[in-house]
């Protein structure tokens, strides 16, 4: 059984942190990935803004569908307390087009005291790539 990961963070906690999310992230499972989330947890997704874990199993499902492929790395860029912000990279594969896309942006990232996170504010941009450029399989 693994260590559940809770606030105040240090720097070995707050990197395992971000790994986990990685991970789960990369397992392209909304249940999964939806488990490390408060029941109602405020995202602001570029554009979109919801709350709850309905909603952002809602999200990932819509996401994944449309971004094939997807692989994603996450790097801890900061930490305090119970916050964490990361930078991130992820390539993905257009369902509609089959166009390659890379995706550069950032996450702040606040948590409960069980260690769950009760806000996400994520900021994103998109770029089309050849698939010989991707550097994440």
């Amino acid at each position: 059984m693994q260590k559940k990961i809770v606030p105040p963070f240090t720097l070995e906690t707050a990197l395992a942190k971000v790994k986990a999310a990685e991970d789960a992230w990369n397992s392209r499972d909304p249940e999964r990935v939806a488990l490390a989330y408060t029941s109602d947890s405020r995202w602001r997704n570029r554009a979109e803004f919801f709350t709850g874990r309905e909603a952002i199993k809602d999200f990932l499902r819509r996401k994944w569908a449309k971004e094939q492929s997807y692989r994603l790395m996450k790097e801890l860029w900061a930490y305090t307390d119970n916050r964490i912000s990361v930078r991130f990279e992820y390539e993905w594969r257009d369902a509609d087009t089959g166009q390659w896309m890379r995706t550069h942006g950032n996450e702040h990232w606040e948590f409960d005291e069980d260690g769950l996170m009760k806000r996400r504010d994520m900021s994103a941009n998109d770029y089309p790539i050849d698939e010989s450029e991707r550097k994440y399989r």
